[in-house]
């Protein structure tokens, strides 16, 4: 039930909205839970545009000119337009962060952080490990967000105390694991690539790969999303940009889990980025990785 809203689509099937998600279409005074409603909304729509270029031939251009590899695809482009003229129109007083476009200063206390298609790279090449971001500050905090893959018709979002996931219609509540040990945990990073910039970063992360049980390559979004419903243990990351992470910070606090950057500060700015299932995970896996 891909372009219409979530909330009417829960209706459809009996399912009720998941707390503390009400309508409140109209309202001129909306809080974070009500415009992370209008932004799902917002993304089902953009899922739309995203898979008409889905494993189609693309034009992909490449943002860098320094001999590394930075794609972006007209869907990229597409996308980024389409959201933010919804959000403009939505919020015109909101600020606007997106990977595509230069930034939008706000009027309020509110800013939009967007990224079109995370996970570029897998989607010019087909793999459905890719989605799409929105992510709502508040003063600079991190408060609500959302990733939607249009191709699985997966939408997870968070806010508050809620983190949730809807597909086919239902909404269920998603929660981390409670794996407590490295000796039991799953770790996910995307690229070795990614701490190349950062000196000593591929070496501290390797010290923590030799100390869980499994460690898996790829994913981008999807895999900090899988660590929020209770998949995946840890995720670490490097070189990340705030438009990569800040969507996904609220959906991984609301399952339960923590997300910092490796000096266990806010993760907000990007950079080197590591995401746990709870406290403890996250407390021996900076013994590794902070310096």
């Amino acid at each position: 039930m891909r372009g219409v809203g979530i909330a009417f689509c829960l209706s459809a099937q009996n399912k009720p909205w998941p707390a503390p998600f009400v309508i409140f279409r109209n309202s001129l005074f909306m809080n974070p839970a009500q415009k992370l409603q209008k932004a799902c909304d917002i993304a089902q729509a953009a899922g739309d545009i995203a898979l008409k270029y889905f494993r189609q031939t693309v034009t992909i251009e490449n943002k860098l000119a320094d001999g590394h590899f930075d794609p972006v695809t007209q869907a990229d482009k597409e996308v980024e337009i389409f959201i933010r003229a919804e959000l403009d129109q939505a919020y015109p007083d909101d600020g606007i962060l997106g990977e595509e476009q230069a930034e939008k200063m706000g009027n309020n206390d509110y800013r939009w952080v967007i990224d079109p298609i995370d996970g570029t790279r897998a989607f010019m090449t087909g793999i459905p490990l890719w989605g799409i971001l929105m992510g709502l500050q508040k003063n600079g905090r991190a408060v609500a967000g959302l990733m939607y893959q249009p191709f699985t018709n997966e939408l997870f979002f968070g806010e508050g105390n809620a983190a949730s996931l809807m597909r086919n219609g239902k909404a269920e509540v998603i929660k981390t694991s409670s794996t407590k040990t490295l000796a039991e945990a799953n770790l996910y990073t995307t690229t070795i690539d990614t701490f190349e910039p950062h000196h000593g970063a591929l070496e501290k992360f390797q010290s923590l790969e030799k100390s869980v049980q499994l460690c898996r390559f790829g994913g981008d979004c999807y895999t900090y999303c899988l660590l929020a419903m209770g998949q995946v243990d840890l995720v670490v990351d490097g070189s990340l940009q705030p438009y990569d992470i800040v969507p996904l910070i609220p959906i991984i606090e609301a399952a339960g889990g923590i997300v910092t950057n490796w000096q266990g500060e806010d993760a907000s700015n990007g950079g080197l980025i590591v995401a746990a299932a709870n406290k403890e995970l996250h407390a021996l896996a900076l013994d590794h990785l902070k310096s």
